[in-house]
């Protein structure tokens, strides 16, 4: 049983990362997560809801559908790009 008394570590670790002022592998838009940079991105009403049904469909998150499409596209670019 954990003394209550003792600080939760990682729960402190927890909000350490979503602190503004915290490491620099922080989840803040546009900055450093790891070997990874955070972007936001707005769609309009319509084009999320298509990702959102989409991402039902294929049984993922819209997030995670979105991230999968940049990186194919970032792939298919990198190969037609160094055709020229």
């Amino acid at each position: 049983m954990q003394d209550d008394n003792l600080p939760d570590e990682e729960l402190a670790s927890y909000l350490a990362a979503l602190s503004p002022q915290g490491d620099p592998e922080s989840t803040g838009a546009g900055r450093r997560f790891g070997g990874a940079e955070v972007y936001q991105l707005r769609l309009p009403l319509m084009a999320n809801e298509q990702l959102r049904e989409l991402a039902a469909h294929y049984q993922t998150s819209p997030m995670a559908l979105a991230q999968e499409w940049v990186l194919q596209r970032l792939e298919w670019e990198s190969q037609h790009f160094h055709r020229r």
